[in-house]
């Protein structure tokens, strides 16, 4: 089972839910606000028009908490500068829609329901972390650090740290596996057949 939430991290999957703070600008609501939107994220065989636009809304919000452009950047590596803008904006929007379509619901379902710690923020180089423990019934423990960084406008997260794996370096691990045997394309084609898997 630890083995099924490392996967849905690697995806990256950035969970759970609980109230605002009340300092709407401090890297633990930011944290908070991505969880809260994450939750009331529905997913099943069939939406109604209005529970699609309730989905959007809720991805966008939590996108937003996201540095994507970042996240994106790290996971390509060495690889990213090797590739043409338009390349990397077409990434960028492949992940992107992996985190809305795979790596949201799947987070709020496995979540939904455990018991959070938050720990005191801690700066880190040019990041804060906010650290989270949550509990299973089955699995015990498990530590989870979101690896912030502020912006002009709020706190983004670039890096979920499950258990000590890093979600970016796991996403790098798996892209580079491809990129070394193939090309561009195909890792480009094999994103998108994850994502047609979810229609």
């Amino acid at each position: 089972m630890r083995n099924l939430i490392t996967i849905a991290f690697t995806i990256a999957l950035f969970v759970l839910a609980t109230s605002a703070d009340s300092d709407s600008k401090s890297p633990e609501s930011a944290v908070k606000k991505l969880l809260g939107e994450i939750k009331q994220i529905v997913k099943k065989d069939s939406l109604s028009d209005a529970e699609k636009a309730e989905n959007k809304k809720h991805s966008d919000i939590a996108l937003s908490v996201l540095k994507v452009s970042e996240i994106s950047q790290k996971a390509l590596g060495k690889y990213w500068s090797k590739h043409s803008e338009e390349q990397q904006k077409q990434f960028q929007t492949l992940l992107e829609n992996l985190f809305v379509h795979v790596a949201f619901p799947s987070s709020a379902k496995f979540f939904a329901n455990l018991d959070m710690v938050y720990g005191k923020p801690k700066n880190k180089k040019d990041m804060m972390v906010v650290s989270l423990t949550v509990v299973h019934e089955k699995e015990g423990e498990v530590d989870i650090d979101f690896r912030m960084k502020q912006t002009e406008e709020d706190w983004q997260v670039v890096d979920v740290i499950l258990d000590g794996v890093s979600m970016r370096n796991n996403l790098r691990s798996q892209f580079y596996k491809i990129l070394k045997k193939n090309d561009f394309k195909e890792l480009v084609r094999r994103m998108g057949e994850k994502l047609k898997e979810t229609d």
